[in-house]
């Protein structure tokens, strides 16, 4: 398993994160020290006064981005260009998000990555987590990251225990893949390319690509 199994795309301008190869979740592991290795501080948008900007000399916002009111953004913290930053949402630090994102009302971000396209558009909670290229996650969708007892997070890969070395790990999304409303997934997930959650469900483990997660209990409506 490596990066190329959920990722088909070069995360343009941050390839540094991916260039060592080896687990996906290990770009995790570096984000911090690659955000602080970068000339932070750049933001080429004008920003609302309701706004409130944590440690703004290391937060970069690019052209074109649309951040609404009441937004809260720590740093350290990229937004690429022609994101959407809706009412209320909350950025935590160490995020990177790429071209054309949305992250939405009373959606919290921290210590996470965005390839470009990527939404987590209406009550979302992405944690240590990286979403693939044009990922949707559905409202109310959350990614949990830690383990109610606390021990290092393992992921199950051909049959495999691997263990991540990480205590806050959320998921890993391939490009493409669809997470319907108010879905969660376990800590340490692994969602293919290209595959769908559908709503309401609680998910861990390995997803396929291409693979659809459906539950088998029956849904009666009554009349």
């Amino acid at each position: 398993m490596d990066v190329k199994n959920y990722f088909s795309h070069s995360f343009a301008g941050h390839e540094a994160l991916f260039d060592e190869g080896g687990y996906p979740w290990e770009a995790l592991k570096r984000l911090q020290s690659y955000l602080e290795s970068q000339e932070l501080g750049k933001i080429e948008i004008e920003i609302p006064d309701s706004v409130h900007l944590v440690h703004p000399s290391l937060i970069s916002i690019a052209k074109g981005v649309v951040i609404e009111p009441n937004v809260f953004i720590q740093g350290p913290c990229i937004i690429g260009p022609k994101c959407i930053i809706r009412f209320g949402a909350y950025i935590r630090g160490n995020v990177i998000l790429g071209k054309n994102c949305t992250v939405g009302h009373s959606t919290e971000v921290k210590h996470a990555i965005f390839f470009d396209g990527a939404k987590a558009a209406h009550f979302n909670y992405v944690g240590d987590s990286i979403l693939g290229r044009d990922v949707n996650l559905g409202a109310g969708v959350k990614c949990a990251n830690y383990r109610l007892d606390g021990e290092t997070i393992s992921v199950s890969w051909d049959g495999k225990k691997i263990n991540t070395g990480l205590k806050k790990f959320g998921a890993i999304v391939g490009d493409g893949a669809q997470i319907g409303c108010n879905a969660v997934t376990n800590p340490g997930t692994l969602v293919g390319k290209n595959a769908v959650i559908l709503p309401c469900l609680n998910v861990g483990g390995t997803i396929a690509e291409g693979g659809m997660i459906k539950s088998t209990k029956e849904i009666k409506c009554l009349l």
